[in-house]
């Protein structure tokens, strides 16, 4: 079975291609059936491949499949390898599953749309993409599909193309990540410098080998590294570009802004966990990173009133927790924390999509409105979801996954109280933002007409996600629940074990208690200002000092203005200065003086005999004058 690794990846990428020769001679349900089959399969053989790899463990835990050395270049070789081991099955099993769900999901949100081949498309190119950078055993291909999911980031938020303002989202997307591309690209010239091969494996035994900890190349390589995360997964200070990524469709944003592109940086983090342990630094600034992101973006989803954009900031929110998990050296809970993620996060956005097609297509929450009765299954699911998201105790998936964070990033032995404090007050942020959102949307006054109800591709996609959502926990408890630890003992073999600090391990249980009375103490309050007494949220609101701050987390905290200010109307006044090509005036002058030498040849070429023979005679004359002089 391990000599179909090839296949996960390949199928999408035929599906891809597929659609794009025969597109326009298909059918609507043909192309549903290769777009959705393809990852399906794709799907299909990550669980067939996964149950061996569980059952009848690998030597050494890893699958790696050579499919042709890709070039060879004065000593470099990199070849098309895969490379399966726990942590990159992990994340095999979110694209390709979610990605299946999200493509059924699709089917019927898009039906109606005149892209409708080019989306399916476009999505099938994606997951490939993802799966290459997953599966990559060398630095140059994972590249190659960091750069793979870029490309389809913007063919997909600037999906809906006629729009300017889509337009505009798709290339801020691109531009934004392209800086923390050219960290990342930099950083691999490093490496090959440093090692002479970008196979990651070889890395990761060379550079324990070469440097020792702290050493200089592995602080520099590591900040650059983590610069393409920031970049992709839309960490400070790269995250402007992701709340405006919504512009693309519901699914999209499921896609890629819950399951996979944005958690790219944390698999890079991961996968080249052991640079971050030989640079301290970098690993701090991890989770700094991380913690304040997690902060920053909560309370700017707390002012939101776009459904999605709600969705957006609460997606980078809870990637500054797999960001501070990463830092602190809790790379099991990390990971464990990406997977949850993805059930809960896919479920919110395929849900709030249903309701957005539903209400022909209104993303204002304060549009909307008792949904709860005319929407029951996608009530229930979204609630689910949000209970998740929320970290509602012991029900949710949500609640076992951060709450692990927590208690890491308080008792691991890279934690510290401060970066607890900041997770545990984004915790409650999340409470309040979450359940603001349920409120507001499927409770109250109805404001706006119900077009139709969604089907079953709709809502079947919603219930299995919202199971895992709830069920998914189980596989991960504290260990004081007196049950097995199940995803930290895959991931094992692959990420370094955590030490907690002795003195406070007998404590953990009043930690979780703390962290599950501060989620429902948010949830209490949401329901206090927003269902049970609104006039509050009116009051608050109206207050001079409240309505500053609301603008400006609203506006996400000013970095928009504040990299115009920077970096975008500097360049403007730049360009408005050479709109008549300064630089290229020295060529221009080139280019005028032949031509004038040119025009001026020509006019001695008229046709007239006479003019030639005098031309000739004066040549002439001057010729022996020269000759004759002294």
């Amino acid at each position: 079975m391990e000599n179909l690794l090839w296949v996960i990846p390949a199928l999408p990428f035929m599906g891809a291609l597929l659609l794009i020769l025969l597109g326009g001679r298909l059918s609507g349900p043909a192309v549903s059936a290769i777009g959705v089959g393809c990852v399906g399969l794709a799907a299909v053989f990550t669980l067939l491949l996964g149950f061996q790899f569980l059952t009848d463990a690998p030597a050494g835990g890893v699958y790696r499949q050579e499919v042709w050395q890709w070039f060879e270049v004065a000593g470099f070789n990199p070849s098309i390898a895969f490379h399966l081991d726990a942590l990159s099955l992990v994340f095999i099993f979110v694209i390709t599953f979610v990605g299946f769900l999200i493509h059924l999901y699709s089917t019927a949100y898009m039906a109606e749309d005149e892209g409708f081949t080019r989306f399916f498309a476009y999505m099938n190119l994606f997951v490939g993409s993802m799966l290459v950078l997953v599966l990559a055993d060398n630095l140059l291909l994972l590249y190659l599909g960091w750069e793979g999911v870029g490309l389809c980031s913007y063919l997909l938020i600037g999906f809906w193309y006629k729009e300017p303002q889509n337009g505009y989202a798709a290339r801020k997307a691109f531009i934004i990540t392209r800086v923390g591309d050219t960290a990342m690209a930099i950083g691999l010239f490093m490496l090959f410098q440093y090692f002479g091969t970008l196979h990651i494996q070889s890395i990761s035994t060379e550079a324990v080998q070469s440097w020792p900890v702290g050493a200089q190349p592995a602080l520099l390589i590591a900040f650059l590294l983590l610069g393409g995360a920031v970049g992709k997964s839309g960490q400070l200070p790269l995250q402007t570009w992701l709340p405006d990524a919504m512009a693309g469709p519901t699914p999209v944003s499921a896609l890629i802004h819950a399951a996979t592109m944005v958690t790219a940086g944390v698999y890079l983090i991961a996968r080249m966990h052991v640079l971050f342990e030989l640079a301290p630094v970098a690993q701090l600034t991890v989770a700094v990173i991380g913690a304040v992101t997690l902060l920053l973006a909560g309370f700017s989803a707390l002012t939101q009133s776009d459904l999605k954009r709600v969705l957006a900031y609460s997606t980078i929110s809870q990637i500054g927790y797999m960001f501070l998990a990463l830092g602190v050296g809790a790379w099991s809970a990390g990971i464990f924390h990406f997977m949850i993620h993805a059930f809960f996060k896919a479920l919110l956005f395929l849900a709030a999509g249903a309701i957005i097609l539903s209400l022909h297509h209104e993303q204002n929450m304060f549009k909307m409105g008792g949904l709860k009765e005319k929407m029951p299954a996608v009530f229930w699911t979204f609630l689910i979801g949000a209970a998740s998201l929320a970290a509602l105790p012991l029900i949710t998936a949500g609640f076992y996954s951060k709450d692990q964070i927590l208690w890491l990033a308080l008792a691991g032995e890279r934690g510290n109280v401060w970066l607890y404090a900041a997770g545990l007050m984004g915790a409650f942020i999340t409470a309040i933002y979450t359940f603001r959102m349920v409120f507001i949307t499927f409770y109250g006054e109805s404001k706006t007409h119900l077009e139709h109800p969604p089907g079953t591709l709709i809502i079947l996609p919603l219930v299995v996600l919202a199971i895992l959502s709830t069920i998914g926990g189980f596989i991960e408890l504290p260990h004081n629940f007196g049950h097995v630890v199940l995803f930290s003992d895959l991931l094992r073999p692959v990420l370094p074990n955590l030490a907690v600090d002795d003195s406070l391990a007998s404590a953990e249980w009043m930690f979780q208690v703390l962290a599950a009375a501060i989620s429902l103490a948010g949830v209490l309050i949401a329901f206090l200002v927003y269902l049970k007494k609104p006039e509050l949220h009116a009051q608050i609101r109206n207050s001079g000092a409240a309505m500053a701050l609301h603008r400006f987390w609203y506006s996400g905290w000013g970095f928009d203005k504040l990299y115009g200010a920077l970096f975008v109307q500097p360049f403007v006044f730049l360009a408005t200065l050479n709109k008549n090509d300064v630089i290229d005036s020295f060529y221009s002058f080139l280019t005028s003086l032949t031509r004038a030498l040119n025009r001026g040849l020509a006019q001695t070429q008229n046709g007239i005999l006479r003019w030639y023979m005098m031309g000739v005679v004066v040549g002439a004359l001057i010729i022996l004058t020269i000759s004759l002089l002294p």
